[in-house]
Parts: C-alpha cells; structure tokens; sequence
C-alpha cells in the first residue's frame, strides 16, 4: 500500500492505496482520522491524478471524479457508498432517504454507521448526507469541515482552515 498526505482548504489530507486504486482518502484530524500504517510506503506519484482531481474540486472547477476507487467493507457498507456517488453535487438527503434509495427503508440507523464508516472522504461524498430535520450530524473530519464541504458545493468561496475570514 502506497500513501502520501497533500494540504487541501480542509486541512491535512491522507490518501493511501495501490498504484491504480485508492483505498482511503482521510482528514489527519479529527474524530476518524487515520495514519498511514508502518507497512506502508511513502509515494506522491500514484495520487498525483487524485490530487489534481481533488485541487479542481477545492477550486469549485469539479463536481465529480474519474478514479478508480477500492474501498473495503462489508456488502452492505459497500452498497451505501455507491449510493453515495449518485448524490448529485450541491445536493443533500437524509439518512432516511439514503436507506430507502438502497431499498431497505427501515435501515436509516444502519446507513448511517455504514456512511460514518466510508473510508474514501470528498470523493464518496458522504458529507451530502444531514439529518432528517436539516441539521449537520457526525461528520469523521468535523461538522465545520462538513460545512464548508456544503458551502463549497453551494458555490461559496474556500479558505483554507484557520484563514482570516473577510
């Protein structure tokens, strides 16, 4: 496994995989952020493509990728991240709507564990999903960051985190 970090307008960020699959894009803060593994080697070259995908995304010029993806979990973990993918950019939905459109209606709770668990941030843009009252719930990088995420989608200009803000 290769991984490499890169600064974004979010913070730090660990992406880490094989040479033509990325298996984890992490915050390096946070409730869920992830290290890279002593096994693992340091190589910026087999992210480059991502990185300037994910440049192109923070610069509101991309509002979706074209890589090849490898998350591990189970099937069910693994159906709602492809559902994921299908949420339109700038768009949010519930957890309930998540489940029903993974056709298990009854499964909100599941889905969102499954959503809490996506081991691929931005990308599988798990942070398009709110509560069904409207409010920001758990996000692995932090709600602020959840935010911003949304706001960038919305077409609102991204600082760095810790800018001064204008």
């Amino acid at each position: 496994m290769w991984y490499t970090t890169m600064p974004s307008p979010v913070g730090r960020l660990l992406l880490a995989g094989e040479e033509d699959a990325l298996h984890l894009l992490s915050f390096t803060m946070g409730s869920r952020a992830r290290v890279p593994q002593p096994e693992w080697r340091e190589d910026e070259a087999p992210f480059r493509p991502c990185m300037r995908q994910l440049d192109g995304y923070f610069a509101g010029d991309r509002t979706d990728f074209d890589l090849k993806l490898a998350p591990e979990g189970t099937p069910f973990q693994l159906r709602v991240w492809s559902e994921l993918r299908r949420i339109g950019y700038g768009v949010t939905i519930s957890y309930g709507e998540l489940a029903r459109r993974i056709g298990n209606p009854a499964a909100s709770r599941a889905v969102g564990l499954a959503n809490g668990a996506n081991p691929i941030a931005i990308i599988v843009p798990c942070h398009r999903v709110i509560g069904a009252s409207g409010k920001l719930t758990g996000f692995g990088g932090g709600l602020d960051i959840k935010q911003r995420l949304l706001d960038l989608e919305q077409g609102h200009r991204l600082l760095a985190v810790g800018a001064a803000q204008a």
